[in-house]
C-alpha cells in the first residue's frame, strides 16, 4: 500500500472512524484484488472437494465428517499461505516503516491487519456450504455436528490466522513467514498423534495443547468452555506477540 494512501487514510480517520477500520478495509480490498486469494481459494476447494465427494459418491455417505476431520491439517497449510504477506511484504518493500511513523498506533495496525486476514481465511469456508446443501438434499445429516464443525472451523481459522500474522511480522521474507507459521500450526495439529511417546503425566498436557483435539470436540457438536478457552487463548497469545514484535520494529 502506498505512503500517500496510508497518509490520506490516517488523516481522514481522525475525523470519521477508527484507524483500524481503514486498515481493515484496505487490506481486504488489496487481498481480494490479488491473484493470491483466488489461487489459494481454488486449491483449497479442489482438495476439500475431492475429500468430500470421494465419500459422497464412492461410499454413498451424505456427511461432512471426513471434510471436518481433515480441516486442521488443511488449514495448517492454507492459512499460512494466506497470511505470509501481511507484514513480510511491507517489510520487504519498506512501507512498514512509513506506516509505523504515521499517526496510528501499533494496536490499530495489528487489529486491522489481523481482522482482514481472519476474514480472508473464513471466506475459504463460504463455498463449502454447498456441501451442506448437497448433504441435505441427498441425506438427513445431523445439524449439531455441522453447526459445531463450522463453529470450530471459525475458531481454528482465528487461531491459525493469529499464528500466521505473527510469523509474517517476524521477517521480511514471505517464504520464511510461511514455513514458520506452517511449523507452528502443524505442531499444534499433530502433537497428539505423538502423545504415546511422552511420559504419562505429560500426555494430558500434550492433549490439551493439541488444536485437533479441541477442534474435534467442537465439530462433534459438543461445546465445552475448555475448547473455547483454548482457541481464544491461542489467538490472543499470538496477537500479543504480534503487537510486541511491531513495537520492537517501531522502536528500532
Amino acid at each position: 500500500m502506498s505512503e500517500a494512501a496510508y497518509t490520506s487514510s490516517a488523516e481522514k480517520s481522525a475525523k470519521t472512524k477508527s484507524v483500524w477500520t481503514i486498515i481493515l478495509r484496505r487490506e481486504l480490498a488489496a487481498y481480494f484484488t490479488s491473484p493470491v486469494a483466488y489461487i489459494v481459494g481454488f486449491l483449497f476447494l479442489i482438495y476439500c472437494g475431492f475429500r468430500f465427494f470421494s465419500i459422497f459418491f464412492l461410499m454413498q455417505r451424505a456427511e461432512l465428517r471426513n471434510f471436518f476431520s481433515q480441516l486442521p491439517l488443511v488449514f495448517s497449510f492454507f492459512v499460512p499461505a494466506m497470511t505470509m504477506r501481511v507484514f513480510a511484504e511491507e517489510k520487504r518493500s519498506g512501507s512498514i516503516e512509513t506506516l509505523l511513523t504515521l499517526p496510528v498506533t501499533v494496536l490499530d495496525v495489528a487489529i486491522g491487519k489481523s481482522l482482514a486476514a481472519f476474514i480472508s481465511a473464513v471466506s475459504l469456508l463460504v463455498p463449502t456450504l454447498f456441501y451442506v446443501v448437497a448433504c441435505c438434499i441427498f441425506g438427513t445429516p445431523d445439524a449439531g455436528p455441522i453447526i459445531g464443525g463450522y463453529a470450530g472451523a471459525v475458531l481454528l481459522a482465528a487461531a491459525f490466522t493469529s499464528i500466521g500474522v505473527f510469523s509474517s511480522a517476524l521477517t521480511k521474507n514471505q517464504i520464511i513467514a510461511f514455513f514458520v507459521a506452517l511449523a507452528i500450526c502443524i505442531s499444534l495439529t499433530m502433537i497428539d498423534y505423538f502423545a504415546i511417546l511422552f511420559p504419562g503425566p505429560v500426555v494430558s498436557l500434550v492433549t490439551f495443547i493439541s488444536a485437533s483435539n479441541h477442534f474435534d470436540s467442537i465439530s462433534r457438536g459438543i461445546i465445552d468452555t475448555r475448547d473455547l478457552l483454548y482457541f481464544i487463548s491461542v489467538t490472543a497469545l499470538f496477537f500479543v506477540l504480534t503487537v510486541h514484535t511491531l513495537n520492537k520494529s517501531r522502536k528500532g
